[in-house]
């Protein structure tokens, strides 16, 4: 496939060589990708005003900018000395620019100029969906139903990714903090810096020497050894899901019981038939106890330790779509007896053995 870009084999150089313009990127594009001019971001943004910052990663900044028109846009501005970032920014604009679901956020253009490397996005108000879940005030503006609605939502974004684009895309960072929310609280997957594209018959057991992602939510065959496929997506879902139902973070360990982090306390209770403790009391009304107890048996066979126990994305939305559909019942999940580090930003590794598994060093129970 002519069209791909593998940012783990990108330079520095390759900066100064790359003529976006001309790039295959732009062949068939769509009309509303533009290429903006710097002058018109720093307009728009307030010259990269603070108060118009609305995050930092590993790729640089992000800012709200508002167009002549009136139209509100996020800017993703590349640091100045980030080589890292620049692979990630012409792998994300190779690719996101030949996407479109209404669960993956939108690309309005870029702006390659001179030493500026540039995405410009639609803007969503609210924010990411880390900033809802794991704040208890904020927690509580989002009835049982809007739960649900993002739970799905993220999974047919993923499910669009696996099958049915025109290219087979493994995500490689899915969390919270990578799916931002519209003004009905549609949940949109962005930053696809870490993405891989295969081809349709390619999508197993590949492996790289370079493995990405963020600790908390990279499967163990990822981690370990470096294999990546559309269960390495499969498993990070399976950890926002468990995210989103109990609002604690898989890092944060301290907040699990007895057990080290999110997944081994979500198992134990599970074995105890006390899945329940797992929920915040007001996401369980009786009316839906049935169904939160059938999203974290998903979310634990999403977990599972082997790749080939998970399902795919077209088995979960069918498994959360039809509520008599009878589920497998989950195995241990992988990483019960791990501490997982808290950390914020993306990593990349190198491919170890077990025991020095890149997710953190294993801890007993």
């Amino acid at each position: 496939m002519s069209l791909i870009f593998d940012a783990t084999n990108a330079t520095q150089g390759s900066r100064r060589d790359w003529n976006l313009k001309g790039d295959r990127v732009w062949q068939g594009k769509n009309s509303e990708f533009s290429l903006f001019d710097f002058h018109q971001l720093v307009e728009a943004t307030n010259s990269f005003s603070e108060e118009n910052k609305l995050g930092q990663g590993g790729f640089g900044a992000v800012y709200k900018g508002k167009l002549p028109e009136g139209l509100e846009i996020a800017v993703k501005r590349l640091s100045s000395h980030s080589g890292q970032g620049f692979m990630e920014f012409k792998n994300e604009v190779q690719l996101i620019a030949k996407l479109q679901h209404t669960n993956l956020v939108r690309l309005l253009g870029c702006c390659p100029q001179e030493e500026e490397n540039i995405l410009v996005y639609e803007y969503l108000p609210n924010r990411s969906l880390d900033f809802f879940i794991f704040d208890e005030n904020k927690r509580s503006l989002m009835d049982w139903s809007k739960h649900v609605a993002i739970i799905e939502g993220v999974a047919h974004g993923l499910l669009y990714l696996h099958k049915h684009s025109r290219l087979l895309v493994i995500h490689r960072d899915l969390k919270p903090s990578n799916i931002l929310l519209d003004y009905e609280m549609n949940p949109k997957i962005s930053d696809f810096g870490l993405a891989k594209i295969l081809s349709s018959n390619d999508n197993e057991g590949n492996t790289t020497r370079r493995v990405v992602g963020t600790c908390g939510y990279m499967s163990p065959e990822y981690a370990s050894k470096g294999i990546f496929s559309t269960k390495s997506d499969v498993f990070s879902f399976g950890v926002v899901i468990l995210e989103i139902l109990s609002g604690k973070q898989n890092s944060s360990y301290e907040h699990c019981g007895g057990f080290i982090n999110l997944l081994g306390y979500a198992w134990q209770l599970w074995e105890e038939g006390k899945w329940a403790d797992l929920v915040d009391a007001p996401l369980l009304p009786g009316s839906h106890s049935a169904k939160v107890m059938r999203c974290i048996n998903i979310a634990l066979l999403c977990v599972q330790e082997n790749a080939t126990d998970r399902p795919t994305m077209g088995d979960i939305v069918s498994m959360l779509s039809n509520e008599t559909m009878i589920l497998a019942e989950p195995k241990q999940p992988a990483y019960i007896n791990v501490r997982v580090g808290n950390e914020e930003a993306s990593t990349a590794l190198e491919p170890c053995n077990n025991k020095d598994m890149p997710m953190s060093a294993k801890v007993p129970r």
